[in-house]
């Protein structure tokens, strides 16, 4: 996370929920520990191959990124709870929305579920509608994000508030050198 923090001023910071029927995407513009909604959504792909589907997602998310110029992203980390089969499908999505990141230069920063939930929720395990609400309540949205969308927004959440606690750490650490010289 050596980027984060780093520019003064608001951050727009892309997050993304991977699937490989529904990629969520949520935008938010970041100015020290304030967040605004920018954009909201989810890239479906459609029924075929999956090799149809990841250039999908890819494209999908090049088009948000190129629509909005996000400075920074965050995606959520992929866990295996029972099936092996659908995380690796939730592995190649990630990638997919990862390389569409990378290929545009931007910094990709990665949070497991339960550090997004905790973030937005105040608990780990929260369940998916408690995340929804919640996004809702600290972006000021009309209504409930669907779940893909509200996941994405979470995580660019626990994103913002990642870099701001980053960027509070650096200024104490720069300013105990100082104290110390």
């Amino acid at each position: 996370m050596d980027n984060a923090g780093s520019r003064p001023g608001p951050v727009r910071i892309l997050g993304i929920d991977p699937g490989s029927l529904h990629t969520g995407y949520g935008l938010i513009d970041m100015d020290g520990n304030r967040a605004v909604h920018v954009a909201h959504g989810q890239v479906t792909t459609q029924a075929g191959e999956l090799s149809d589907k990841l250039r999908q997602i890819f494209r999908g998310i090049n088009s948000v990124i190129g629509e909005f110029s996000p400075d920074e992203c965050a995606v959520e980390k992929v866990f295996m709870y029972r099936n092996a089969d659908s995380a690796l499908k939730l592995g190649q999505s990630r990638g997919a929305a990862i390389t569409a990141c990378a290929e545009l230069d931007l910094p990709v920063f990665e949070y497991t579920a339960n550090q997004v939930k905790q973030a937005t929720v105040g608990k780990g395990h929260a369940e998916k509608t408690q995340v929804q609400y919640m996004v809702k309540v600290l972006l000021c949205l009309n209504g409930v994000p669907q779940a893909d969308a509200a996941d994405a927004l979470a995580v660019a959440l626990c994103h913002g508030h990642s870099r701001e606690n980053i960027s509070r750490l650096k200024e104490i650490a720069t300013a105990r050198q100082g104290y110390s010289q």
